[in-house]
């Protein structure tokens, strides 16, 4: 479970089993222990995210922060996705 960055006591981080084939970048979220079903944020090809799902619950206010955070280290989630899966592909 490649670990990209922690924020606020948020761990931001990527899945390692997505399977095949697989999905397009995205990050996970959460405050309590990596999982498959935390909150999931789709990386667009222009550096924006788009939310999923906020299974983790986290606070909306809470939420914004990470992704705007997210949004400005969008090339470190890039590299980081890329080095753990060897390819990339975008939700939109």
């Amino acid at each position: 479970m490649p670990q990209v960055f922690k924020i606020s006591g948020y761990l931001v981080f990527l899945w390692a089993d997505e399977g095949r084939p697989l999905e397009p970048i995205h990050f996970h979220i959460t405050d309590g222990v990596p999982s498959g079903n935390c909150t999931k944020v789709w990386l667009t090809s222009t550096g924006h995210c788009l939310l999923c799902h906020n299974k983790s619950h986290i606070p909306q206010d809470k939420l914004r922060k990470i992704i705007r955070i997210a949004e400005a280290r969008y090339q470190t989630i890039e590299e980081k996705w890329k080095e753990y899966f060897g390819e990339i592909t975008y939700y939109i």
